[in-house]
């Protein structure tokens, strides 16, 4: 992994010592947080139409006197704390959208330091330390080295297919010098390994028929059935750890008809863009090799079935070199409220940088959870403040403290 002049070297445990006073606003604020992660989680926000919780965010980066706000032609919402120096910045980022349907209730029961509804974990708890930390970094009682940009965006869930970020990145003057993703709760794990997926929809087509009279007839129902059967068969390596799944499959119109068209839903994961690439040719061929046997089967001058793969999703994958200082000084931190870190993959807003060489982890935004991504979706706050100290430590050695402070 390239290093960007000087990013993340500065020391976490040192500066974890050095913001003690930060870390004490940030553990009187700690009611104030939970208020914000309420009220975000309450205000609907299904992948795609993220734009009144985006308007939510965007209010409150103003009343924190973040500068050069903007909500660009997706949906992100962007707003920039100035450092000391004319250095890359460093960017915080959280994603707004949650998989949710719209029409889904979103109120948060609360019962002291447990919270429960759908999204208030991923990532109603992402976003509001998000603030918690652009508030803390005031850029007077804190202030860093380096700028610091703080994104929420749109599109990291599920079909979104990490659009945001995909976005962002294309129009940045400037690299950053380093990404940090706050994703979920938890204050152990630090995400170094950037889960990719190939995602796809195999469409087969045929010219269909009644189910006695037009037999012979390809069968695209058929040719479905034997394509997933080949791609659950096929063989994946265990190291990277590598995933594919048929996930969704459908057609026809019924029971006594030879459909004219039958589809597939494919979803394909690994952190090595090696093995991607390979599973991805190893499932048009098996694509093919259906389409060839169930054209074999055909009743002479009867029109052949057809094909066609469609990308429904592509998400960028990687690995941080664990020697990092970006990575260590999130191990530091990490130890530093009393934790032991633990390295993992996922798929997160970080891949997008970390594909793209800049130095980029993803970690929790304190407390525990679970019942992600169900209706019960729960989070209980029980030392929560130590998550939120660990990402203030992370973000701060990453963007340098400022001489003064």
């Amino acid at each position: 992994m390239p290093r960007r002049d000087e990013a993340t070297k500065s020391d976490a445990a040192g500066v974890f010592a050095r913001l003690a006073h930060a870390r004490t606003r940030l553990a009187a604020n700690d009611e104030g947080v939970l208020r914000t992660q309420i009220a975000l989680s309450e205000i609907p926000a299904p992948t795609g139409a993220e734009g009144a919780r985006g308007a939510s965010v965007a209010q409150r980066f103003s009343a924190l006197g973040l500068r050069d706000l903007r909500t660009d032609s997706v949906g992100n919402v962007v707003g920039l704390r100035p450092g000391d120096d004319a250095l890359a910045p460093v960017m915080v980022c959280a994603h707004l959208d949650t998989i949710f349907p719209q029409g889904t209730r979103v109120e948060v029961a609360r019962d002291g330091a447990q919270l429960s509804g759908p999204g208030i974990v991923d990532n109603s708890r992402g976003l509001a330390v998000m603030l918690a930390l652009a508030e803390v970094i005031d850029g007077r009682r804190l202030r860093t080295r380096r700028p610091i940009v703080f994104a929420a965006t749109v599109g990291e869930e599920g079909a979104g297919d990490l659009r945001g970020i995909k976005h962002l990145f294309t129009l940045l003057d400037e690299p950053p010098a380093a990404c940090i993703a706050l994703d979920g709760a938890g204050d152990d794990r630090i995400v170094t390994r950037a889960l990719g997926s190939r995602r796809f929809r195999v469409t087969f087509r045929g010219v269909g028929g009644h189910s006695w009279s037009s037999y012979g007839v390809p069968n695209p129902v058929h040719a479905a059935g034997a394509a997933a059967a080949k791609l659950a068969s096929l063989p994946l390596p265990r190291t990277p750890r590598t995933t594919l799944s048929v996930c969704r499959i459908g057609g026809g119109l019924s029971v006594n008809a030879i459909p004219d068209e039958a589809w597939i839903e494919i979803d394909l994961r690994s952190s090595s863009p090696d093995v991607l690439a390979r599973c991805c040719l190893e499932i048009e061929q098996a694509v093919r090799a259906a389409v060839r046997e169930e054209n074999q089967r055909r009743a002479i001058g009867s029109p052949p079935l057809t094909s066609m793969i469609t990308i429904i999703g592509n998400r960028p994958c990687g690995e941080m070199d664990e020697r990092h200082a970006l990575v260590q000084s999130a191990v530091s931190a990490t130890r530093a409220i009393g934790r032991d870190a633990e390295l993992v993959t996922a798929s997160t807003d970080a891949n997008v940088p970390i594909s793209l060489g800049i130095p980029a982890i993803a970690i929790g935004a304190g407390g525990r959870g679970g019942g992600v991504h169900t209706p019960t979706e729960w989070y209980d706050n029980t030392d929560g403040t130590l998550g939120v100290a660990r990402a203030l430590t992370v973000l701060v050695a990453a963007a340098g403290l400022s001489d003064s402070d």
